[in-house]
């Protein structure tokens, strides 16, 4: 009899420290969909800002050719 009082006790404690555990991890897994949800925002902005760098890239080069083709037509520049 004491010894299944025992058992008891046992596995009831077990029970509470496992129940603790997944209230843990569930509170973890909340919070692991959030910084998921998270990062693929911050992706998807590293992504646009990835095309705007592109495209004022592109609009640099093509202000220094009309700039390059300026200062020849002035003579500002040593052939």
């Amino acid at each position: 009899m004491v010894q299944s009082f025992m058992n008891d006790e046992t596995e009831n404690l077990v029970l509470r420290a496992l129940r603790r555990i997944e209230i843990s991890n569930d509170g973890i897994r909340e919070d692991m969909r959030e910084v998921k949800t998270r990062l693929s925002l911050v992706e998807q902005q590293i992504g646009v800002m990835g095309q705007q760098i592109a495209s004022l890239s592109g609009r640099i080069d093509r202000v220094e050719l009309r700039l390059d083709r300026i200062e020849k037509r002035l003579d500002l520049v040593e052939t």
